[in-house]
C-alpha cells in the first residue's frame, strides 16, 4: 500500500534508522539516494526541505520532517500495527519510551558516538584530537553500562515487541562497532539478534547500497 512516503538520504548510520522503521513497517516509499558532505544537501531544491541540510528527509505528502529519532517516532505514531511493534498506550507509557529515546540520542549518539566520527572518521574536516576520541569512547561505555540491565531483561526493551528505541539503540551499537567500542557480551547478544530481522538485513542493503 502506498502512503506516499518519500525518504531523502542514505549511508549513515542515522539514514540507516529511518530506512529500517519504513520497511520495518512493511511501507512503500521512494528512496532518494542523497549522500552527505556531497553538495546534494546544498541545492537550492534539498534547502527548501530542511534548510538545515542534513539528512535523513521525510516527506509524507505535504508534510515534512528532519531528525532521525522523530521520523521514526512519526512513522510509529501513524503507521504501526500496534499488536506488531510496540506502540505506547498512555502517557506514562510513553514517557518511558521517550525518557530512553532521548538518552540514546543525547548521551550515545550526540555527546559520545559524534565526537569520534567529528575527530576520528572526520579528522580531514574537524581536526584529529586523539583525547577527546578516546573520552567519547569511555563516555559512551559508561552510559551503555547504565543501559545493561534493561538490554536482555526481555527480548527487545519495551517487552517482546521491537519499538523506536531498540532502532535507535541498534544504530548506535552498529556505530560503536564499526568504531572499535568493545560491547559487552549482553550487548552483544542483543544486536546478534535483533540484527537477524528481515526489515534490519533489507534496510543495511538499501541504506548502504551506494557505498558498496
Amino acid at each position: 500500500m502506498s502512503h506516499e512516503l518519500t525518504l531523502f538520504g542514505s549511508g549513515t548510520s542515522r539514514t540507516m534508522r529511518a530506512h529500517w522503521m519504513l520497511l520495518e513497517l512493511g511501507l512503500d516509499y521512494e528512496s532518494r539516494s542523497i549522500q552527505p558532505r556531497s553538495g546534494e544537501t546544498l541545492t537550492e531544491q534539498f534547502r527548501r526541505l530542511n534548510p538545515r541540510h542534513k539528512i535523513p528527509v521525510l516527506q509524507h505528502r505535504s508534510f515534512v520532517l528532519t531528525e532521525s529519532a522523530a521520523i521514526v517516532q512519526y512513522l510509529s505514531d501513524t503507521f504501526a500495527d500496534k499488536l506488531k511493534f510496540y506502540v505506547p498506550q498512555d502517557a506514562q507509557a510513553r514517557a518511558s519510551l521517550n525518557e530512553w529515546c532521548y538518552f540514546i540520542m543525547t548521551e550515545l549518539d550526540a555527546a559520545s558516538l559524534y565526537v569520534v566520527r567529528r575527530h576520528e572518521g572526520l579528522a580531514s574536516i574537524y581536526g584529529e584530537a586523539p583525547v577527546a576520541v578516546d573520552s567519547g569512547k569511555a563516555y559512551f561505555l559508561h552510559n551503555l553500562e547504565a543501559m545493561t540491565p534493561r538490554i536482555g531483561k526481555t527480548q527487545y526493551l519495551f517487552g517482546e515487541l521491537l519499538s523506536t528505541a531498540d532502532i535507535l539503540l541498534m544504530s548506535c551499537l552498529d556505530w560503536a562497532f564499526a568504531s572499535g567500542i568493545p560491547l559487552s557480551q549482553a550487548t552483544t547478544d542483543y544486536r546478534r539478534m535483533v540484527s537477524q530481522r528481515p526489515a534490519y538485513q533489507e534496510a543495511l542493503k538499501k541504506n548502504f547500497q551506494s557505498l558498496s
